[in-house]
């Protein structure tokens, strides 16, 4: 593999991860715009644990408040004891909560081999369009009075049904995930932010489940490649946080849901020329 396609590959997952802009749109087009092969589940596995790691960087605070959340939960004192008086404890039952319904849909679809039925172009190119207006019209009539404390059981359950949907390639889990939080009525940023902590659980299991294959397919790829495409995602992604949240301070959804029809449209012009 070559430095550019090596760049080129985590640069765009970096990027397009957690903005709610589909990076399964993105990276069908790669391929077709570049004619570069398929780079392998080892480079997929590196950059979604550059991606997890921009996380966990960027929301330092919250992951390490979730942590000794976790800790607590299990009857460790010292970490129930940290965290007392703090939203962690209730934040860190709603991701587990949140993430329940897309760990048994995503388990049954990778057994069931149906994920594989829905990867077509014209999957992508719909669902970007029909979820960017979905996520435009939540935007638009959701109120914004509600801080991450409110978010408890029920909206962390419809947050977690609605994860179910970025199974579908093109939906982008961040996409939908902030578009069930702003209908529940919570503002912007906040929004934002559960949608990218609820990342981590689900981008550890992308990465165990990517793992597995690795392992049985025998990937040979180098290890510096796979740091490589790890270290290049992790700053991309860091610096699309920072972009993403910056912008919800003071800006709606509506440049997200612009060029996510604007993706989907051009998708669709090359199916029609029959390039994809």
């Amino acid at each position: 593999m070559t430095a550019l396609h090596l760049f080129i590959l985590a640069i765009v997952q970096g990027i397009t991860e957690f903005l709610p802009i589909s990076s399964s749109g993105h990276l069908v087009l790669v391929p077709v715009l570049t004619g570069w092969t398929d780079q392998g589940l080892m480079i997929d596995v590196s950059v979604h644990v550059g991606t997890l790691a921009a996380v966990l960087v960027y929301f330092r605070d919250d992951t390490k408040g979730l942590f000794l959340a976790g800790l607590g939960s299990i009857g460790i004192a010292p970490a129930r004891r940290a965290t007392d008086g703090t939203i962690y404890g209730k934040l860190f039952w709603a991701i587990v909560i949140a993430s329940i319904p897309t760990v048994i849909v995503g388990f049954m679809l990778k057994v069931t081999g149906a994920a594989d039925l829905m990867r077509g172009a014209a999957v992508i190119a719909s669902t970007s369009i029909i979820f960017g207006l979905l996520l435009y019209w939540a935007d638009r009539t959701g109120a914004t009075e509600k801080s991450l404390e409110r978010m408890a059981v029920k909206p962390a359950l419809i947050v977690g049904f609605a994860q179910i949907l970025a199974l579908i390639p093109g939906t982008s889990r961040a996409g939908i995930t902030m578009t069930a939080a702003r209908y529940l009525g919570f503002n912007r940023q906040d929004a934002a932010r559960f949608s990218l902590l609820l990342s981590i659980p689900t981008i550890i299991g992308a990465a165990v489940l990517l793992g597995k294959d690795v392992i049985e397919s025998g990937d040979s790829i180098l290890w510096a490649e796979a740091g490589i495409a790890a270290g290049l995602s992790c700053l991309a992604a860091l610096a699309a946080i920072h972009f993403l949240m910056k912008w919800l301070a003071h800006a709606s959804m509506a440049i997200f849901v612009i060029y996510r029809v604007a993706l989907g449209l051009f998708l669709f012009a090359l199916i029609g020329a029959g390039i994809i």
